[in-house]
């Protein structure tokens, strides 16, 4: 056996952390720019705990999920501010657009040089500057991952810049930052921590290391998110989410993604359609067309047991199979209202040139199993 792990330097979990930024970043320097999603209004308290601590912060939008061109505009405002740190605070994107301009700082060059599949794919090989990871919602998990996921609208792509280096110094995960998320945005996210947990756990990559979270989190998430969605001042129910998310990213970092990942890029670099909802719509028909190609072609592969393990655990049931996990995840997507494709702009004229850049996606290549592209158009067609 061997595997490696890696995650962020140090993780503060706990409700009320983020009153303890300011603390933690002061050995980095006196000056942050902190990244946003599309309004800084949020980051208001951040900034004066930051203030407090003898930290002056300045804040960098980022509207959605970020580009290249976001990225190259973020650096050049970071050296405009003479930044000396920098903190993602938001979602997924922010957080991502934080840790590339962390690390385009401190290494020369253009996105393009390091990016994956449309770039050169040159490694990172300076540290980045130091920077925080501070989610406000509770799905991607990008405050532990390696990577940062950049749109490129000219290739209709979403892809990323990877490497080691850009692990954060700190991830700081304070629950009640989430807990005026409003239940469509808890649903979507939420079903991101759930998809990613699980194809972490039946891929091809798993470990004992990632398998050990996986088995923590999917429970606490199945159980979680419907409360979560319900009643979205349910501390008890955000924590276990927060916590969730933070162990699907640590999980997907060491193992790896599947088919909804694979599939997720190539849509969200062609649609502006949101991650979570494109991996909720995904998940229950990627399961099921995993289950049939395993028992079709490979029928003593461990991951049908792994399958198995997953709709126990999502459904509390001891007797549960894995197709009841099918069940259960397309019941959920239901009463959560959450969109199909057709909703998101995925129309059956997209499906030949989606399932091939999904074909080359670095996630598919950790799917158990690999999916014709007549069984990968079968499954746009009914998610």
């Amino acid at each position: 056996m061997r595997f490696e792990f890696a995650t962020a330097t140090q993780i503060v979990f706990g409700a009320g952390t983020r009153a303890e930024v300011g603390k933690l970043v002061r050995p980095w320097g006196r000056r942050a720019l902190i990244v946003t999603g599309q309004s800084t209004d949020r980051a208001e308290p951040l900034r004066e705990t930051l203030r407090a601590a003898g930290v002056t912060a300045e804040c960098f939008p980022v509207a959605g999920e970020p580009t290249v061109a976001d990225i190259q505009r973020g650096v050049a405002r970071a050296r405009e501010f003479g930044a000396e740190m920098l903190l993602g605070f938001g979602g997924g994107g922010a957080i991502d657009a934080a840790k590339a301009i962390a690390g385009l700082l401190t290494n020369p060059g253009d996105p393009l040089d390091y990016l994956e599949v449309v770039g050169a794919g040159k490694p990172l090989t300076c540290p980045t500057l130091p920077w925080m990871a501070i989610p406000t919602t509770a799905g991607t998990g990008a405050e532990v991952t390696r990577n940062a996921v950049l749109s490129v609208p000219e290739h209709n792509v979403k892809v990323s810049l990877r490497s080691p280096h850009l692990l954060a110094r700190i991830a700081l995960v304070d629950p009640e930052l989430t807990l005026d998320l409003p239940p469509a945005l808890t649903a979507s996210t939420g079903f991101d921590a759930l998809t990613q947990l699980l194809e972490a756990y039946v891929c091809s990559r798993t470990n004992p290391m990632t398998d050990a979270l996986c088995a923590g989190g999917l429970p606490r998430a199945a159980s979680a998110l419907p409360r979560a969605f319900r009643d979205g001042h349910d501390l008890a129910a955000r924590t276990d989410m927060a916590l969730a998310s933070l162990w699907s990213g640590i999980a997907l970092a060491n193992a790896g993604l599947g088919a909804v990942h694979g599939f997720a890029g190539a849509i969200g670099g062609r649609f502006s359609a949101p991650h979570g909802a494109v991996c909720a719509a995904l998940l229950a028909p990627v399961m099921a067309a995993n289950l049939r190609a395993l028992r079709e072609r490979a029928p003593q592969h461990p991951s049908l047991a792994r399958y198995a393990d997953v709709a126990r655990w999502l459904t509390g049931r001891a007797e549960a199979t894995a197709d009841d996990g099918v069940v259960w995840v397309a019941a959920q997507h239901a009463a959560m209202a959450l969109p199909k494709l057709a909703a998101l702009g995925v129309a059956a004229a997209d499906f030949p040139e989606v399932v091939a850049q999904a074909q080359q996606a670095s996630s598919m290549k950790a799917n158990p199993v690999v999916l014709t592209a007549d069984e990968l158009a079968a499954v746009l067609a009914v998610a």
